[in-house]
């Protein structure tokens, strides 16, 4: 069984679809290449938002109140609109992949640019160390030195999991005013809390890369091209805010 904590790829995603041969397969190459294609967009639309902080005359109040805020807020809701209809159908992912990762870009540049005028220096060092642990991970995978086992599935699994559940209750107790203690904190706790979510969030790359090895192995079609390219990016952008999250509590 192939295990995935990410929801943009589950068991059934690439076992259902075997038997295709030659252009009609899915292939690691053409993974890559969507992944890229992705990534540009996201970087296109994210320079925009950027650039719309960074114009003169914006203040720290329109940031967070104007046109920036609003692109940034509907960046966000419309990517998880978008992520939503790529897991649960994922033959629209070459239509709302692209789309995910526009949306997806003006979320992340406005948030990033955001907290650079806060913390000057940061997103390089986050943009840095997501990109770095990506090769680094790829490369430990491919050389075989970090293995998907079964084991090692479960435990990133259940680890994601959790952390998935601690988010949604810190969402919906801030409704009522209620802070889950230190998940939010600059102190060595709340520090090592987001150390732990990173190294978290990495592994789901290694469990990406397997995941989608083993798509290509078993035939999946070529649009699952773009599904893996998704779900990589999906891991991407929540190491990236992750890493963000927790750079910013060590410059606090």
């Amino acid at each position: 069984m192939m295990r995935t904590a990410n929801p943009a790829l589950n068991d059934n995603t690439f076992t259902r679809h075997i038997d295709l041969t030659g252009e009609d397969r899915m292939t690691l190459m053409g993974t890559v290449h969507k992944t890229g294609a992705l990534l540009l967009l996201l970087l296109i639309s994210a320079s925009m938002t950027w650039s719309m902080v960074f114009s003169p005359g914006v203040d720290g109040q329109l940031v967070v109140s104007g046109p920036v805020g609003l692109l940034t807020i509907g960046g966000a809701i419309g990517g998880l609109i978008f992520a939503m209809a790529t897991i649960f159908k994922p033959q629209w992912a070459p239509v709302t992949a692209p789309i995910y990762a526009v949306l997806e870009g003006l979320f992340i540049g406005g948030i990033s640019a955001f907290m650079e005028r806060i913390y000057p220096g940061i997103v390089p060092q986050a943009a840095g160390l997501t990109f770095g642990i990506l090769f680094a991970l790829l490369a430990a995978y491919k050389s075989g030195l970090i293995r998907a086992t079964e084991n090692f599935k479960l435990g990133v699994v259940a680890a994601t999991g959790g952390i998935f559940v601690i988010y949604i209750a810190s969402f919906i107790l801030g409704f009522f005013g209620i802070s889950i203690p230190f998940l939010h904190d600059s102190g060595p706790i709340g520090i090592g809390i987001s150390v732990f979510i990173c190294i978290v969030a990495a592994l789901n790359l290694v469990l990406d890369f397997d995941f989608i090895e083993n798509g290509a192995e078993h035939g999946a079609p070529k649009y699952m091209e773009w599904v893996g390219a998704f779900g990589l990016m999906v891991t991407l952008v929540w190491l990236y805010i992750e890493i963000l999250h927790l750079l910013a509590k060590l410059r606090d």
